[in-house]
């Protein structure tokens, strides 16, 4: 049982750098607009997008993004990140 929690733990971790990946892309469209990946980097964020985007567009569903003026608050990839977590202190060997 041991051994299945370990690998549960790491797929965990590995899940979340992949969603800390995205948010760091995500910072990055958001400031540097014209930014356009190209060569590997493309494979790279769409592989990050293709794996994270599942349970993000999910509660994107239940909890829309919160209007604060002109811009939008979305707190759905905050949210996974937190139950990934939390899930990854309840798996740890």
């Amino acid at each position: 049982m041991t051994i299945a929690r370990e690998i549960i733990y790491y797929l965990l971790f590995i899940y979340w750098l992949l969603l800390l990946g995205r948010l760091v892309i995500e910072l990055v469209r958001t400031f540097a607009r014209e930014w356009r990946p190209t060569g590997a980097s493309v494979v790279v964020i769409e592989t990050v997008f293709t794996t994270t985007d599942p349970p993000i567009k999910a509660l994107r569903r239940i909890l829309p993004p919160i209007p604060l003026g002109p811009v939008r608050l979305d707190l759905s990839l905050m949210i996974t990140m937190i139950v990934v977590l939390i899930a990854m202190s309840l798996v740890a060997p």
